[in-house]
C-alpha cells in the first residue's frame, strides 16, 4: 500500500515535470516568432541630423554679408570711373569746341589776308615816290597795308599764327611741297619758294603752307 502511495506521488511529480517543461517549450516557441517579427519591423536607424548652433548661422551670414558689400563696392568704384572717365572727356571736348569753334572763320578769312598781300606786294616801292605816283595810288597802298596789318593782329588775337618762310627746313607736318628745284643757292631740303602761307590754330595746322623745296643737284 505504502509502495503505491510513493509510486503515484512520484508519477505525480514526474507528470507535473514534464507538463512543466512542454509548458516552457511551447511558450518559448511562440515568444520565437514575435521577436523575428519585431526584428523585421525594427526600422533603419537614419543618421542624425546636424543643425548649426547660432554662432555658425551668425558667422554665415556675416560671410553672406561681406560678399553682398564687396560686390556693391566694385559696382560703386567702376559706376565713378565711369562718371570720371565721362567728366574728362566733356572737358576735353568743351576745351577743343571753344579752342577750335572758329576754325571755319578763320579759314575763310585766309583768302582775304592773302589777296591783300598781293595787292601790296603788285605795287613796285619806286612808283611811291612823290613826283613817280599820284596820290591816290599811294592812299590806295596805305590802306591796304593797313588792312593787312590789322587783319594779322587779329589772327594773332586768335592764335592764328603763319608758318612757312623762305630758308625753312621743309616739314610735311606743316608744309604742302608742290614742286622740286635746284638752286645751288640754298640748301638742299629746304622751303626755296613759298607759294602761299600756312596757317595754325592753336598749334593745329588749319592750311599747310605751299612751297617749291629745294632738292640736291645731280651728281
Amino acid at each position: 500500500m505504502l509502495r503505491r502511495v510513493v509510486l503515484s506521488s512520484a508519477a505525480r511529480s514526474v507528470s507535473r515535470v514534464q507538463l512543466r517543461s512542454i509548458s516552457q517549450s511551447s511558450f518559448l516557441c511562440a515568444e520565437e516568432p514575435k521577436a523575428d517579427e519585431s526584428k523585421a519591423e525594427e526600422p533603419k536607424s537614419e543618421e542624425p541630423k546636424t543643425e548649426l548652433t547660432e554662432t555658425e548661422k551668425l558667422q554665415q551670414q556675416i560671410e553672406e554679408l561681406t560678399t553682398k558689400n564687396k560686390d556693391a563696392n566694385d559696382r560703386l568704384l567702376r559706376a565713378l570711373a565711369d562718371a570720371e572717365n565721362v567728366r574728362r572727356i566733356s572737358r576735353v571736348d568743351v576745351n577743343n569746341a571753344r579752342e577750335f569753334a572758329i576754325s571755319k572763320f578763320a579759314k575763310a578769312l585766309l583768302d582775304v589776308s592773302d589777296n591783300l598781300t598781293r595787292a601790296h606786294e603788285s605795287i613796285d616801292i619806286e612808283t611811291l615816290q612823290p613826283e613817280k605816283q599820284l596820290d591816290a595810288i599811294k592812299v590806295l597802298h596805305e590802306g591796304v597795308v593797313m588792312t593787312e596789318n590789322q587783319l594779322q593782329k587779329v589772327f594773332r588775337e586768335f592764335k592764328i599764327n603763319q608758318v612757312g618762310a623762305v630758308g625753312d627746313k621743309f616739314d610735311p607736318n606743316v608744309h604742302d611741297a608742290l614742286f622740286e628745284y635746284e638752286d645751288a643757292t640754298k640748301e638742299a631740303g629746304s622751303i626755296g619758294q613759298l607759294m602761299k602761307t600756312g596757317y595754325l590754330l592753336n598749334e593745329r595746322v588749319i592750311r599747310p603752307a605751299q612751297v617749291g623745296v629745294v632738292k640736291a643737284p645731280k651728281q
